[in-house]
Parts: structure tokens; C-alpha cells; sequence
């Protein structure tokens, strides 16, 4: 099987891939064939939300879980930062390591369209309208 993956604007097919391939799988292999050394993250987008795919996520599955959907995806590599033998010179104890993955995966984020306040105003007219009022 392959994957399109959007990288620096340019689509790039890999092929070979598994149902057990991993997101690592994926980004090593991209990241070896443009050549750039480098911390990445692949993201799957569907409809303008962006989901941060983990190491050991398998991409292949989340398009089989999508169906229908999966014509919509789109996965993007990008880059995250330098690796760490190209960043400043740190001793093993400062470096960060990789955060464990979550119990559950992280639900898609979804957009919220932004609801604006407007002041409340209240009447300055009288109960009753001076034309009503009996003399």
C-alpha cells in the first residue's frame, strides 16, 4: 500500500506500507528521502482539523477507521525542530525525552465559530406610553 504525504508543499508517495507501519516508519523514510536531519511530526487533517499523529500510531489504520472519509485526508509532515545532535550542546540529563503516549488517542480538534457579547440595554421609556394614560 502508499501514502500521500504533503512535505514543504510538495506531495510524496510512500510506498510499501503495511497496516502496522508507523507514523516513525513514515517520517524516517521522508525524512531520508529529502535528506534533512530534523524533529518532525505527521499530522493527519480532515476538513480543516488537524490531529497530531503519535510515534506508534499507524496511518494506514486511521484511513481504514475513516471509510468514506478517508478521500478527504490529508497527512502532512512537518518539521518540529532540530535533531538533537544538531541543537546546542546539552549534557544527557538536560535533554528532554519523548512524552509517553496517551491512554486514549486525541479526538480531532474542531473549530468553534466565535460568538461576540453585545451589551445588554434596557429601556429608558416609561411602563406605559403617555398616550394610554387616562387623565
Amino acid at each position: 500500500m502508499e501514502l500521500k504525504v504533503w512535505v514543504e508543499g510538495v506531495v510524496r508517495v510512500v510506498s510499501g506500507l503495511s497496516l502496522n507501519t508507523s507514523c516513525q516508519d513514515v517520517v524516517i523514510a521522508l525524512a531520508q528521502a529529502i535528506g534533512q536531519t530534523g524533529r518532525y511530526i505527521l499530522i493527519l487533517k480532515l476538513r480543516g482539523n488537524e490531529r497530531h499523529l503519535v510515534a506508534d500510531d499507524c496511518p494506514l489504520q486511521h484511513l481504514a477507521q475513516l471509510g468514506q472519509l478517508a478521500a478527504e485526508v490529508q497527512f502532512i509532515l512537518r518539521r518540529t525542530g532540530p535533531s538533537l545532535s544538531e541543537g546546542p550542546d546539552t549534557s544527557t540529563n538536560e535533554r528532554r525525552l519523548p512524552l509517553s503516549r496517551p491512554s486514549e488517542p486525541e479526538p480531532f480538534k474542531r473549530r468553534e465559530p466565535q460568538k461576540k457579547n453585545l451589551p445588554l440595554h434596557t429601556s429608558n421609556f416609561p411602563d406605559t406610553p403617555n398616550w394610554q394614560k387616562t387623565l
